[in-house]
């Protein structure tokens, strides 16, 4: 697509870095941001035939008003009257934890990354996009969610709030813009071979030494063995590459769909997320009893 152009947070590792290599390999001139200088370099590096001079690494920390404002400056100069076809907010971290001793300020930095920065960048980037859907006949703005956005499971409590507060938010966000030609679409992958999870296990393992004894006693057997299964579903999951197409699939498409489930995961999470509470709690404590009990048995 001549003159197409996207912004990618979160674009120096997992999902944003697949996207901004598989957009820029299309054509697209890929705004990526990135948090160091050093990711955008590597990026660069990274493209093939030729794909690098249409990747622009921006410095972007999406909790910060100044950052967006400049890295909106800079897009519209770059762009000028054909406006921002894309935008993919992509970029988000994870927390994890019992919510009885996380600190709250780890709670708001969740939802300042995962949803009030998306929401930030998207007030900024709006009037590109429909400076777009005016030349070039369409914009789209994507928000990656996740099918813990419909499932949510035992200590990771913080990141399934924030994904759930995305599906909500992307739906008024659509309803809102429908009369003014911009395509809001939401993106949920199931389990993704990605950095994030394992900085989220690393961090909550820490966070559980700052805990009182007490605390220590209730939760870490239980919450241990929740962080293994995660790992080995990790082990089986899709790759980021997966899901770039996806995102890719949704930008083009002249008449996007409104979500993308990605990951046979996804189907299997949306049949638990729709029985009876009690039913998908005593499944998912099984399955928790279960691995707890089989790792004891390879200890004992």
């Amino acid at each position: 697509m001549t003159g197409a152009s996207v912004l990618i947070t979160g674009a120096s590792s997992g999902i944003g870095k697949a996207s901004v290599l598989h957009m820029a390999g299309m054509g697209w001139q890929v705004f990526a941001g990135v948090r160091r200088s050093e990711d955008g370099a590597a990026l660069q590096r990274e493209a093939t035939n030729g794909a690098s001079t249409r990747i622009v690494p921006l410095l972007l920390d999406i909790t910060d008003g100044a950052a967006i404002a400049d890295a909106a400056e800079t897009i519209e100069q770059q762009v000028g009257a054909a406006g921002l076809t894309g935008l993919v907010n992509n970029a988000g971290i994870a927390i994890a934890g019992p919510l009885e001793g996380l600190p709250l300020t780890e709670l708001r930095r969740q939802f300042e990354v995962n949803l009030f920065g998306h929401v930030a960048v998207s007030q900024a980037m709006l009037p590109l996009l429909r400076r777009a859907r005016q030349q070039q006949g369409r914009a789209t703005l994507i928000n990656v969610g996740s099918i813990g956005g419909r499932l949510a499971t035992p200590f990771n409590g913080p990141y399934h709030s924030t994904k759930f507060a995305m599906e909500g938010l992307t739906d008024s966000l659509r309803q809102e813009l429908r009369g003014q030609g911009v395509a809001v679409v939401l993106v949920a992958p199931g389990s993704i071979q990605t950095p994030i999870w394992d900085k989220g296990i690393s961090r909550a393992i820490e966070q559980l030494g700052h805990m009182s004894p007490q605390m220590r006693e209730l939760y870490t057997s239980r919450m241990l063995v929740v962080m293994r299964l995660a790992r080995q579903v990790g082990v089986n999951a899709i790759t980021a590459d997966v899901v770039a197409r996806v995102i890719a699939k949704a930008l083009v498409a002249p008449r996007p769909n409104t979500r993308y489930f990605v990951g046979v995961d996804t189907y299997v999470g949306r049949v638990l997320a729709r029985l009876p509470d009690q039913w998908r709690d005593w499944m998912l404590a099984q399955g928790i009893d279960k691995e707890s009990e089989r790792a004891a048995n390879e200890t004992a």
